[in-house]
């Protein structure tokens, strides 16, 4: 690792110079000159007069120069090396990632994510040296990718860098837009957004779907761990309680009836729900609520195009006996149904336009010109589309005007949601500080026993000749209930439920205390390379 001055480097060269090493090991985790085994090793002592070590601190000194041994101590050689950084920063939580208030939806459509490729994102991003976890959430509003990070700085830089490489986004565009937050500021932002309280439309319920598609489709893939996917379960308790415990939900729209309720602002003044020509493409979940808002207009005739007919059909059942008509047209028919509309909705996963300006120009001219709706991201309407003077384009960032309604009631809701967030975040942030002093339960009972089975074996070499396979057990289980005595006290203080900030506090100072005494911090160290390696 890095130290501070070259006298020092010089001091502990052999002990602490693995930097370059790990670099090189992540980077080429197949190349056998790359791994050394064990991962990490500060040198082992040589016994002292009383057959024990002293520790971390021995354990180091070994390779001090005389000359600086007694001026400078171990410790303090490795309080001044990266390796202190690794071993007393825990991983942080980060979200990178750009939404409807960093950024544009030109922008936000090239980074967008299709759900069923939300599991490969995960792999690819844990792939990365410096991601442990990792989850995407991709919606119409926002891209923001959460994960675990070995290093806040590193983490974030190959997040971007990777955003980057899948989006064709240059790194510095990204920098300019894009939303950064670390752990705590995390939990809340999530569970904001979960609650609604991020949304366009502050309190509307779809968002919360999404949340909890983030769980469903991580469930079984390597890296959606155990962090990541407890934060997000905790985001869909916190974003069902604020909306029945203060209702904000009542009276918001959604992006679907956004786009309804614009639609009908810009018909022209003699037309009407009922007169008007609509044609929705795309029958999924956003098409399937466009209908039905379109209905709750007044609307008795709509034209969908869709890759199949089954999820049309399967609306017209849900919608009877409404005497509203939906007829079904494939998708090889939609120029022709745009042509003899007046309004044309989109909203499907293409992940190219739909309509194009040379798709549109040839088309018979409307009244007013033809009104686009796209709620699509990436956006189904190409933008040139909007330079003829017989369209009129509108996609989600437009939908701002329609629902500033009853911001205000909403609003106040908010304040009152914003309450159940704080709460919600404090036992999650509880939760994942009693995680900490996990790893370091299982490495003080690991190094207690192999010191009490090379004491056993020592005794046995020396004087179990002749003894018998029932005395031998007899040593075997004094020694584990020595052992086990003598860890009742550490572990009671190493345990915490995180329901009580004071204990919690006071636990994670005894595990600190005990990864120095006992130097279990390097092994830790150890043991989270050793599983990042084999995760690439």
């Amino acid at each position: 690792f890095v130290l501070v001055n070259s006298q020092k480097a010089m001091a502990v060269s052999k002990s602490f110079l693995v930097s370059s090493k790990l670099e090189t090991l992540l980077s080429n985790p197949n190349d056998p000159s790359s791994s050394p085994a064990p991962l990490i090793r500060i040198p082992t002592c040589p016994m002292n007069n009383n057959g024990s070590r002293r520790g971390l601190i021995q354990r180091a000194r070994c390779e001090i120069s005389a000359s600086k041994a007694a001026s400078i101590s171990a410790l303090e050689q490795l309080k001044t090396s990266a390796i202190d950084r690794y071993t007393k920063e825990r991983s942080s939580i980060v979200v990178i990632g750009l939404n409807i208030h960093t950024a544009p939806v030109e922008m936000r459509e090239k980074l967008a994510i299709p759900e069923a490729d939300w599991p490969r994102a995960i792999t690819e991003l844990c792939n990365l040296n410096h991601i442990e976890e990792a989850a995407v959430l991709s919606t119409c509003n926002r891209m923001e990718i959460y994960v675990l990070a070995l290093s806040q700085h590193r983490g974030v830089k190959e997040v971007t860098e990777w955003m980057s490489k899948t989006s064709g986004i240059p790194v510095s565009d990204l920098c300019h837009h894009r939303l950064v937050m670390y752990d705590k500021d995390v939990t809340q932002h999530l569970f904001q957004v979960s609650a609604g309280l991020d949304s366009l439309v502050l309190g509307e319920g779809q968002i919360l779907a999404q949340v909890k598609q983030v769980v469903n489709l991580g469930q079984g893939v390597n890296g959606f761990g155990r962090h990541i996917s407890g934060l997000f379960k905790k985001a869909i308790t916190a974003g069902k309680r604020a909306r029945t415990e203060t209702n904000i939900a009542a009276g918001a729209v959604s992006v679907s009836s956004a786009a309804v309720e614009l639609a009908l602002m810009k018909l022209p003044a003699h037309a009407t729900s009922s007169s008007a020509r609509m044609l929705v493409v795309g029958a999924g979940k956003m098409g399937k609520l466009v209908i039905k808002h379109l209905v709750a207009k007044g609307c008795t005739k709509m034209v969908v195009v869709n890759r199949s007919e089954e999820r049309v059909e399967a609306i017209r059942r849900e919608m009877m006996p409404s005497g509203v008509e939906i007829v079904y047209k494939p998708f090889d028919e939609m120029l022709a149904c745009a042509g003899e509309a007046d309004v044309v909705f989109t909203s499907t996963a293409s992940e190219s336009p739909l309509f194009l300006k040379e798709h549109v120009e040839s088309l018979p001219p409307v009244a007013d010109g033809r009104l686009f709706v796209d709620i699509s991201v990436p956006r189904n309407v190409g933008s040139c589309v909007g330079e003829l003077d017989n369209a009129r384009v509108y996609n989600v960032d437009d939908l701002k005007e329609v629902v500033a309604a009853n911001k205000e009631e909403r609003t106040k809701k908010a304040m009152e949601a914003q309450g159940i967030i704080e709460e919600e975040s404090k036992q999650f942030e509880a939760w994942r500080d009693s995680l900490e002093t996990v790893p370091t339960i299982k490495k003080l009972r690991e190094y207690c026993e192999r010191t009490r089975a090379g004491l056993v074996e020592r005794f046995m070499s020396k004087h179990g000749d002749g003894m018998d396979k029932k005395t031998r057990k007899a040593v075997e289980d004094l020694t584990r209930s020595v052992v086990n005595k003598i860890l009742h006290g550490p572990m009671q203080h190493l345990r915490c439920d995180g329901s009580d900030s004071r204990t919690l506090k006071e636990t994670l100072e005894n595990m600190q205390a005990l990864n120095r005494m006992y130097g279990l911090d390097v092994e830790l160290l150890e043991d989270k390379i050793r599983a990042k390696v084999e995760q690439k």
